[in-house]
């Protein structure tokens, strides 16, 4: 349950912040978490991801590292090795953390929780992108190192003096330049082969445009879901113009439990509204889908005319395994009535030869007298 929990954190990480990649793109993703206070979770653990497929999580009480929804064999992947050696200078760091934190705060009892989010990408053309380390300490982000075509970026709200911020930084970005970056590219590309059918694959999404009522309030909505990957264009369109982004309420981008995504678009209008209204999908699964309607009839909702169709199909469903019930008990009938006409015409044979033997007999014992 906990590496679920840590690994939907990711995913919704990866869904709301500005640095997700590009859909041409791939990256890496790491959350890890330090604890300090009794929890029943190891006080430093993380996860990692592939794009938004979870690959392995890291439990720092037995040290131990676990595959997570592979099918094959990933030991090549990385070197476990080094990966460890990482895993002990994030430790280290968060301790360091910790220490500036507290002191910061004036709050050293209870739990206390640290996070560190790392994101390395690799771009369409094979070379490395970006890579951000993000910290957080009680939710709220600390500071953040973003290393790009070799030039370092730092925004920070570390209460330490300047000359322990330079040499924070000047370690940091020499790690990040000659360890983290490296390793963190070679297991992305590793993992990329392991499970290219996972991350590469691609599902339709289901398209739907609805009009309905909600208590007093008429709305049209584009809803696309089930689909994969998550990069996906969802536009509302009236009378062939795109309708302003301000009028229009939803296009978040949540996930589905089966791995895919959905994406609705919603948009109020009157009841007496007679524009035409189009919805548009672009994904790569797909392509191009447009749906429209027109407001040429009253205003309907559109839950009466499912209802209808399902009722119908029930109805159809009903009639025909009647039918093929009463066909089946037929034949077995039949079956029998034939069986038992049989043996009675077996029967009468016999009686008939029965009486036949008899009354030659008795000719017989008749001969015999008479002679």
């Amino acid at each position: 349950m906990y590496i679920n929990n840590l690994a939907n954190i990711v995913l919704l990480l990866l869904l709301l912040l500005p640095i997700t990649s590009s859909k041409d793109s791939h990256s890496l993703w790491l959350l890890a978490t330090y604890i300090k206070g009794h929890t029943q979770f190891p006080e430093f653990s993380y996860v990692a991801m592939l794009d938004d497929v979870s690959v392995m999580y890291y439990n720092g009480k037995t040290r131990t590292l676990l595959p997570r929804g592979n099918t094959t064999a990933e030991d090549d992947v990385f070197d476990a090795n080094v990966l460890l050696k990482i895993n002990d200078y994030i430790h280290t760091s968060f301790k360091e953390k910790l220490a500036i934190g507290t002191a910061t705060l004036n709050k050293t009892e209870g739990v206390v929780a640290l996070q560190r989010l790392v994101v390395c990408e690799l771009r369409h053309d094979g070379e490395p992108g970006q890579m951000i380390t993000r910290d957080a300490f009680r939710g709220s982000t600390t500071d953040e190192l973003l290393y790009v075509d070799k030039n370092f970026t730092y925004q920070g709200t570390l209460n330490v003096t300047a000359q322990v911020l330079n040499i924070y930084l000047e370690f940091s970005m020499r790690r990040h330049e000659v360890l983290y970056q490296p390793f963190c590219i070679k297991t992305l590309k590793g993992y990329l082969k392991k499970r290219k059918n996972q991350v590469m694959r691609k599902v339709k999404p289901k398209v739907r445009l609805l009009k309905k009522k909600l208590s007093s309030e008429f709305y049209v909505s584009c809803l696309a879901t089930g689909f994969y990957p998550r990069h996906i264009n969802l536009t509302m369109f009236r009378d062939g113009q795109p309708v302003a982004d301000h009028e229009i309420t939803g296009g978040d981008l949540l996930p589905n439990g089966d791995g895919t995504y959905q994406m609705r678009k919603s948009l109020e209008i009157s009841a007496a509204d007679k524009h035409k209204y189009t919805c548009s999908a672009t994904h790569l699964g797909l392509g191009n889908i447009i749906l429209e309607f027109d407001h040429g009839e009253p205003f309907k909702s559109v839950i009466m005319p499912v209802l209808i169709v399902l009722s119908c199909l029930v109805l159809i469903v009903t009639v025909v395994i009647i039918v093929r019930k009463r066909q089946h008990a037929d034949y077995i009938k039949s079956g029998l009535s034939s069986a038992s006409a049989s043996q009675e015409s077996v029967g009468l044979t016999d009686v008939n030869y029965e009486k036949q033997t008899s009354s030659n007999n008795k000719l017989l014992q008749t001969d015999k007298i008479h002679c």
